[in-house]
């Protein structure tokens, strides 16, 4: 009998396997645990993919579609299937560009190529066409330089380009039958596995690939167009057309080339004129526009912006008043607990609605208010004498997680009301199929800002990431449609900067640690930008707001 290896699952089963097997193999022994294909596994704490050879004892843990890392798999697989359907279906000249992210989905278009609905329901039908194949992804190993061949060869110049700034000597390429890509993270065994998925197509413009979510993993639901957010996406995508930065490879060459103070300036002056349309527009409406309310997810910016807009408006006369939204928590004492014995300190019953309204409504009609100071240390509300009595021209402006939500300001008329919703809506990208999540973006902010102002670690950081996500999800984004405008506070050249900082806190995450795979998937991403120095950086940016030097900020 041959060596055998003993690979312990979940603590839940352990089993004996030959020395040797593939993790598809032990995958399909402890299938019956689940309700979907397996799509990865982790196999002592290292994400690795099913067709690795086991040759030692281990603890596993495996992922399918109803977890956030096989989520993920799903859907960089997904985005691969539709690559090979378009190119089998269309030729190799036709070439897909993955934008970014919208309704849990992925905005695409198609260059080389007169987009419509036909087309579209098509490449659809060849992606199921070719699931159904059963076809393996192959996964090998090469040069780099031989790679940059391959591609140059095929006149892929993003993934050319993208590759020339990478160090590693070696690269992973993956193939579907004749059809080979490059990507920086991980993906499925075979295309059998992804077998759900719809594509919506958007006039005049592209199509989106949506796949089913962890939050309904059973089936992928049907496109929901948010105007206002896709339009944010695709003017901030058309402007970054126009300056000649549209992928990790476009600002690597002009920080190169040390010449990446133009496009640091630029980036402000958008961010700016942000600011400047949204004050022109209350302003036109000052007469009815009383509230001022700015929401957006975690690391979004909302605090510069909240203080730049003040100044903005303040420049055309108003005289805007800032409340926080969190000096109105309960209690401590007096906050709901949660299930899990957590404090419920995401959701609006964290907030006393009704002294809030009750002190906005006096406000309004003129009166003076004490408001309340929150001691965090302490976990109660204090009063130190701090009033506000707000004239009859005046503004109140409120940020805050759930300032465009209406049930926060019940008792002021929606007419009252402007509503601003803020998020960093990455347009950056690594190449045409290699995106970056706007997420990734606002978790490095996060990690970065936790760590200079807080106190806290990466790993630290990275494990609350979860509980963030899903707060945003119940709190925050159901209501960005509800938003008079949208602010995008991305900053193009910002990942460069980011990595300065985040990395080295990232490379400080345990190997033992749970948050050691996805703080190893982040530093894998920025090894796809160089570094920038912050020295261009104005004080008032709000990248400030996280690497510290902030006009607005005490430090």
């Amino acid at each position: 009998m041959g060596k055998t290896i003993k690979i312990n699952f979940r603590d839940i089963e352990e089993r004996e396997f030959p020395t040797g097997i593939t993790l598809k193999e032990i995958s399909e022994a402890f299938s019956h645990y689940f309700n979907y294909p397996i799509l990865i596994g982790k196999v002592d704490n290292d994400i690795v993919e099913l067709d690795e050879s086991i040759n030692r004892s281990y603890k596993i843990e495996l992922y399918d579609r109803t977890t956030n890392l096989g989520s993920t798999i799903y859907g960089r697989t997904c985005q691969f299937l539709l690559v090979v359907a378009v190119k089998k279906l269309l030729g190799n000249d036709v070439e897909v560009i993955i934008q970014h992210s919208i309704d849990k989905g992925f905005y695409c278009e198609l260059e080389g190529c007169d987009l419509d609905k036909p087309i579209v329901d098509r490449i659809a039908e060849k992606m199921r066409e070719i699931s159904a194949m059963d076809l393996r992804i192959q996964k090998m190993s090469v040069s780099r330089f031989d790679a940059i061949k391959y591609f140059e060869k095929r006149k892929q110049f993003d993934k050319v380009h993208a590759l020339k700034y990478i160090s590693n000597t070696y690269v992973n390429l993956y193939r579907i039958d004749d059809i080979y890509d490059y990507f920086y993270g991980k993906l499925a065994y075979t295309t059998k596995d992804i077998n759900d998925f719809k594509l919506t197509y958007i006039k005049d413009n592209g199509f989106v690939l949506n796949y089913p979510t962890t939050y309904t993993p059973d089936f992928t639901l049907d496109y929901v167009h948010h105007e206002k957010l896709f339009d944010k996406y695709l003017s901030f995508t058309r402007w970054g057309n126009t300056i000649g930065v549209t992928n990790a490879a476009e600002l690597n060459e002009l920080v190169s080339k040390n010449k990446y103070d133009e496009l640091v300036r630029l980036s402000e002056v958008y961010y700016n004129n942000q600011l400047v349309e949204v004050a022109d527009k209350i302003y036109e409406d000052r007469k009815n526009i009383k509230l001022v309310l700015i929401a957006g997810p975690s690391s979004a910016g909302k605090t510069t912006t909240s203080k730049k807009l003040q100044v903005y408006l303040q420049s055309k006369g108003i005289k805007p008043h800032q409340i926080s939204i969190d000096d109105y928590f309960f209690d401590r004492d007096k906050t709901k607990v949660l299930p899990n014995g957590e404090l419920d300190t995401e959701s609006l019953n964290a907030v006393d609605v009704t002294l809030f309204n009750k002190h906005l409504t006096k406000l309004l009609d003129g009166e003076k208010v004490e408001l309340p100071e929150y001691n965090f240390v302490l976990g109660k509300r204090e009063y130190k004498g701090k009033y506000l009595q707000v004239g009859k021209d005046d503004m109140i402006i409120i940020e805050g997680l759930h300032g465009i939500n209406d049930d926060l300001t019940m008792s002021i008329d929606r007419r009252l009301k402007y509503k601003i919703y803020i998020s960093p809506l990455t347009q950056l990208n690594i190449d045409n199929h290699n995106r970056i999540h706007t997420s990734d973006t606002r978790k490095l902010r996060r990690i970065v800002r936790d760590s200079k102002f807080r106190g806290k670690s990466a790993t630290d950081t990275l494990h609350m990431w979860k509980a963030i996500r899903e707060g945003e999800e119940k709190y925050i984004f159901p209501y960005q449609d509800g938003a008079d405008y949208i602010i995008n506070s991305a900053l193009v050249y910002e990942i460069g900067v980011l990595k300065v900082y985040a990395e080295p806190l990232l490379f400080n995450v345990s190997e033992n640690d749970e948050s050691y795979p996805e703080a190893l998937r982040l530093i894998n991403l920025l090894r796809n930008f160089l570094p920038i120095p912050n020295d261009s950086i104005p004080n008032d940016s709000v990248l400030r707001e996280f690497i510290g030097g902030s006009s607005f900020n005490k430090e």
